[in-house]
This record gives structure tokens, C-alpha cells and sequence, in this order.
């Protein structure tokens, strides 16, 4: 029982140092204020493992909100087309070993564990030592050129320019989802900062695709994709058209494709897809063997876990890991659109440099009642704080010691015929999920 109760905190610990006894957690801190180190650390590591990114293809994918979701749909529509296809993303939710997944498998723990001893001696001879994410990455990249992927498509971790993953050779398509506001505090305080910084992926030889946002942000991307002679694709919303939602998916038209099925649900996760589809258009004039049917049969077998997910019935208990101002939008819309009337429980638990006050005043009228918990981060808000706040909001709000005091609890009060909605941070909706599992054995 101890074991299963396990911190998230303690599984990290134990899932990045020691799936083995391979693992090591990096101490050294690079800021991206210093991008000539950090540009050292990456390229001399990888130039020591033989450079494995250099002959692999990519799909490069930045911005703020989406990537994970247009990600897993490209990914999803190349695996149909019979293309051995990476995925490098992050957060995990559960298990370190989501990162990193070849045809929709993750990585093993031995297989994890061997890469890492492998990678491990050559990052102690740099100085200044790699960071973390930068040896993850190396990981991630000997790993999926070890089981000779057709193509990887890689989310970057922070930015663009100097993140970690910026070392790759010129990407098929270096694509940018909806960008807003967050990481400030690495990426630039405004907008057009934040978009400059990430459009440092585009390089000579890609083409670039685009989710249609502020003038502001298009005009950067454009200037640079103009400096260096790149293509730019701007999604076609417009061509969006909606046929029906529901809980179980959605079902949508796409410019002259028809009757498309998306299990993702929300009505951005279709803005979404008409980035990943735009992307997918680019690939076909590239000479990659990709059909209508690999991109409905694609779609349709999408899955991306704790983006307005179920994961329990009676009650209903949705879990969501949007956790700034862009995704609560979406998130009320969601509310709207698939739980009318419906009474909400609410469970949350929020990291303390976010904007918080926003994350709820806007969620608050859809509540029948919050319970806030703890996530096992050392960034987190205390619950008990959380609740004093909700409070101020006219809301009543229960602080309980433990996610699983709090899942209990939420359980208890939405009763078999309600619906709880778990939002707030995407460190702590992996924890929710494991300990409804327990409750309900």
C-alpha cells in the first residue's frame, strides 16, 4: 500500500534517477540567458554520441498552447501511413517513459535505463555539465535513431531558439501552434518576444506552418520565414466546419475533406487540427506517400491524454492540465458546450508563480463547490491558501491534506450522478487519475 500511495514527487525521483540505477538528475542549471553555454552543452554532447539527430527527418512544433495534442495527431496520421514515426514530448502525466515513444509505444525502462548509462559518462566529461533537458533530449534522440524512425515529431521543451532541441538539421516543417503568454520570465514578457524567440526554429530548407493568431505574431513569423527564403502556411480555420460533439468525440469537415473524426474534445482541439492537417499537406508536396484515408484513419485513433479527458463514469470525472489563460478559455467554452447544467465538483490544485486568480474566476460560476489539494511540486500554491482565495470568490472551497483525500472527497460529493472536473496544473492530474484507479479497485 505504501508503495502504490507513492509521492508523484518520489515516482519522478525514482523514474528519472533510478528506473535503474542509470538514471541521473541533472544539477546544473542553464538559463536561456545564456545561449552560447547552453548551445555548447547540447551540440558537444551530441557530437560526442555521434550526432544521431543528423540523419533523421523532423517535424519541429512550438508555441504555447497545443503543441502536445497537434503532435499526437500528426504523429497518429503518419503511423498510418505505415511510417515508423518518434514522438519527443513533455510533461509526462504518470510515467517519464510518455516522453519518448516509437509507433505509439513508449520507451521500455530497460531500454531507458541502457541509453542513459550509455549517455550518462559522456555528460560528465563536458564543462559545464549538460542540463537535464538537454541529456533527455540526447536520450530521446539516440533512442529513435536506434529503432530507425522514418520520421520524429519533436515538441520543443521551452521557446525555440535555444531550447535544447534546437540542434536538429532543418525540419520538414517547423510548425507553431497558438502562442500566448507563459515562461515569461525565460521567454520575454510580451508577445512579440515570446514569438520571436520561438521563431528560432525555422531554418533554410523547411517549410513553416502556422495557427492563425495576432497580426502581431503572424508579422514576426513572416519576416523570418522571408529572411530565409521558407514557405509559410497559414491553418485554414476558415475551413472548419463542425458536424456534430458530443463526449465521445467530435466529427468535423476540413477544407474538401469530409466527415473527419477527432476523439479530442473542445472546439480548439479542431483549430488544432487544422494546424496538424496544414502540416500534413506540406509533407504530401514533399514527396511523402500520405492519403486521405492514412489522415481519417489517423484522426480518428488520436489520443492525447489529460486534455478535457474522462477517465471515470458515475461520476463523471473529467481531468484537464490547462493552466493559463488560453486554456482556461478553452476550458469554460468546453464547460459550455459538453457539461450544460450539468453541477461541477470541482478539484484543483495549481502551481504558485501562475496567473491563478484568472485559472478561477472564470470557472467559479459553473461550480457547485471546489475541494483544492497540494501538487507535488515544489512550485505549488498550498491548498489551503487556494481555498482562502476561492472563498474571496463567493465559492465554497474544502483545502484537504492529500490528492487522495481530495479525489475521495470529490467523489463523495458529486455522488453517482454528477460530474467532477479536475483542472489546474498538469502536476497534478497524472496523481488524480492513479489514485481514482486505486479508490475504484
Amino acid at each position: 500500500m505504501r508503495e502504490k500511495q507513492r509521492s508523484r514527487l518520489e515516482r519522478r525521483r525514482m523514474l528519472q534517477v533510478t528506473v535503474s540505477a542509470a538514471i541521473l538528475v541533472i544539477v546544473v542549471v542553464v538559463k536561456l540567458a545564456m545561449p552560447d553555454v547552453l548551445n555548447r552543452c547540447r551540440t558537444q554532447l551530441l557530437a560526442l554520441m555521434g550526432d544521431p539527430q543528423k540523419d533523421m527527418k523532423f517535424i519541429h512544433v512550438t508555441g504555447t498552447n497545443g503543441k502536445g495534442s497537434t503532435c499526437a495527431i500528426m504523429a497518429s496520421i503518419l503511423r498510418a501511413a505505415g511510417y515508423r514515426t518518434g514522438l519527443y514530448t513533455s510533461p509526462f502525466l504518470i510515467r517519464f517513459n510518455e516522453r519518448m515513444q516509437v509507433d505509439g509505444r513508449q520507451i521500455t525502462d530497460d531500454e531507458l535505463c541502457e541509453i542513459t548509462a550509455q549517455v550518462r559518462p559522456l555528460a560528465d566529461s563536458l564543462d559545464p555539465h549538460p542540463t537535464e533537458f538537454e541529456m533527455v533530449t540526447a536520450i530521446a534522440f539516440a533512442y529513435f535513431a536506434r529503432h530507425n524512425c522514418d520520421i520524429v515529431v519533436c515538441e520543443v521543451g521551452m521557446g525555440g531558439e535555444f531550447d535544447a532541441t534546437n540542434v536538429i538539421p532543418a525540419p520538414e516543417a517547423a510548425v507553431f501552434c497558438n502562442i500566448g503568454l507563459d515562461h515569461t520570465q525565460y521567454l520575454g514578457d510580451t508577445i512579440e518576444k515570446i514569438a520571436a524567440t520561438k521563431a528560432g526554429i525555422i531554418k533554410p530548407g523547411c517549410d513553416a506552418v502556422l495557427y492563425r493568431q495576432s497580426a502581431a505574431v503572424e508579422e514576426i513569423i513572416r519576416q523570418r520565414c522571408e529572411r530565409l527564403g521558407v514557405p509559410l502556411h497559414l491553418a485554414d480555420f476558415d475551413g472548419i466546419r463542425l458536424e456534430s460533439a458530443g463526449l465521445e468525440g467530435q466529427v468535423f469537415d476540413w477544407e474538401e475533406l469530409t466527415g473527419l473524426r477527432l476523439p479530442l474534445l473542445g472546439r480548439h482541439q479542431l483549430c488544432n487540427a487544422a494546424v496538424a492537417l496544414t502540416a500534413i499537406r506540406v509533407l504530401q508536396a514533399r514527396g511523402w506517400a500520405i492519403t486521405d484515408s492514412h489522415i481519417r484513419r489517423g484522426l480518428a485513433s488520436t489520443d492525447w491524454p489529460g486534455r478535457f479527458q474522462i477517465i471515470g463514469r458515475d461520476p463523471l470525472f473529467i481531468i484537464d492540465g490547462g493552466h493559463n489563460p488560453q486554456c482556461i478559455q478553452a476550458l469554460e467554452q468546453n464547460i459550455r458546450d459538453y457539461l450544460p447544467g450539468r453541477p461541477l465538483t470541482v478539484l484543483t490544485g495549481v502551481m504558485q508563480d501562475k496567473d491563478y486568480h484568472c485559472m478561477y474566476r472564470g470557472v467559479a460560476p459553473y461550480a457547485n463547490s471546489f475541494i483544492t489539494v497540494t501538487p507535488d511540486n515544489p512550485r505549488s500554491l498550498p491548498a489551503g491558501e487556494l481555498a482562502a482565495y476561492i472563498r474571496e470568490l463567493g465559492c465554497s472551497a474544502t483545502a484537504c491534506g492529500t490528492i487522495r483525500e481530495g479525489v475521495a472527497l470529490a467523489l463523495e460529493q458529486a455522488g453517482p450522478d454528477g460530474t467532477v472536473l479536475c483542472y489546474g496544473s498538469l502536476y497534478l492530474i497524472g496523481d488524480v487519475e492513479l489514485q481514482l484507479r486505486e479508490l475504484r479497485k
